[in-house]
């Protein structure tokens, strides 16, 4: 007996097919394989992954140093979060967002990641729709098929800036449309939708009685006059039907503590919360103490930044610009550059002929030591992805590497 049912059990998966589908992230493939070569000692230079080069600011970490010390961080805190940080994203959000709400309608969470899936853990049926503005950023999708929805990709080019129009969403709406999640600036393309746009996008989903999930993460990033408007803010009928994420991460480079959240209506907020009083429990307290510090803390770290960044955005768009074959829109926010390479795909370089930026982007690591995110990443072959969220120096050559091998295609 004890054999058979051996022999009956072998035949089952051993990881679930809702868990194997899942596609591993690419930018932090894409990073972890960088890394990997720098250890073999290979001047390889990554423009993988999205976080900031810049040390999280001091105040920040000196808040976290003495709240190691006090007992009261030693133990359990409420699941939803620290109150007194529920109450400072809550003023925060207000200062940054134009969008008033209490503090019982903040969920903090582990990261900006967990903040996504909880979101539509929360939100969706199995079956139910999300509109996906593509290109996308990698955990989007994983996220809602997670959590038993359907992506429906809505894409844009370099044509438009990357950005979507009403009559887009429109023609992908169904009856089983229930969300569209919003991303702006976005990340992978830097794009920023103006407030006109924003409002129109919002009127016509509230229109259609249709949720939408903001993700805010990089609002502080933005340049040449550009700002980034909070759909609820813009759109007031639309904010009983909102759920806005944030976090600490891009803002105040603080992507290792690991704090994010989620702000919208009470009933919603209260059921996320007893989902993640199961996942698990309160984020870090260190962690939420340190986040607590930066929230309600000055920006002008951040402007510093921001200005670091603009620096950085200008130089690595004149520079891929240049480069036979490539197209570049500007980014007018996060950091990243999203250039068209589709015209080099086929043509010949040392003796290869990629067919698609996944093997253009292994033969540019290959041959020029450079690692790169190809579009099929983000929804939108034949593209790459640049974060040029690194130092100056290393951008620099990076790029000339790049525009070196590149100039070879024929």
């Amino acid at each position: 007996m004890a054999a058979s049912e051996g022999t009956a059990t072998s035949h089952r998966a051993r990881v679930s097919s809702r868990i194997a589908g899942i596609t591993p992230s690419a930018t932090l493939a894409v990073d972890a394989k960088a890394k990997a070569l720098k250890a073999e000692g290979r001047p390889v230079i990554g423009f993988g992954a999205g976080q900031p080069d810049f040390p999280t600011p001091d105040h920040v970490v000196e808040a976290a140093a003495a709240s190691v010390r006090d007992r009261a961080n030693h133990g359990y805190t409420a699941a939803a979060g620290l109150p007194e940080l529920r109450e400072a994203i809550a003023a925060k959000t207000l200062r940054d967002s134009g969008f008033a709400c209490e503090a019982s309608q903040v969920l903090v969470t582990n990261g900006g990641k967990q903040a996504v899936y909880s979101a539509f853990a929360t939100l969706l049926d199995p079956g139910d729709e999300v509109l996906l503005l593509a290109p996308y950023w990698t955990t989007y999708p994983e996220s809602i098929t997670l959590a038993g929805g359907v992506p429906v990709q809505v894409t844009a080019d370099e044509a438009t800036g990357y950005r979507v129009t009403v009559e887009q969403l429109e023609a992908a709406r169904t009856e089983r449309t229930k969300v569209l999640l919003f991303n702006s600036p976005s990340n992978p393309t830097g794009a920023v939708y103006s407030r006109e746009q924003v409002a129109a996008i919002g009127r016509w989903a509230a229109e259609h009685d249709i949720w939408v999930v903001t993700d805010e993460i990089y609002e502080h990033l933005v340049y040449d006059g550009a700002t980034a408007e909070s759909m609820p803010a813009v759109v007031p009928e639309l904010a009983d039907r909102t759920l806005i994420l944030n976090g600490v991460a891009k803002t105040y480079s603080m992507t290792g503590w690991r704090v994010g959240w989620i702000v919208g209506p009470d009933d919603v907020i209260k059921a996320a919360s007893s989902f993640q009083s199961h996942l698990c429990g309160n984020v870090a307290n260190v962690s939420q103490r340190a986040a607590l510090a930066a929230v309600a803390g000055p920006l002008d770290v951040v402007d510093r930044m921001r200005e670091a960044f603009d620096s950085r955005r200008k130089r690595i768009v004149s520079m891929l610009s240049e480069i036979p074959g490539v197209e570049c829109p500007t980014p007018e926010g996060a950091f990243y550059a999203y250039p068209s390479v589709k015209a080099l795909l086929g043509k010949e370089i040392r003796g290869q002929r990629p067919a698609d930026t996944v093997e253009l982007a292994d033969l540019i690591l290959a041959e020029a030591e450079v690692a790169v995110v190809p579009g099929e990443a983000f929804g939108t072959p034949g593209y790459f992805r640049f974060s040029y969220a690194l130092a100056e120096d290393d951008l620099v050559e990076g790029v000339t590497r790049v525009a070196s091998l590149l100039s070879e295609a024929v």
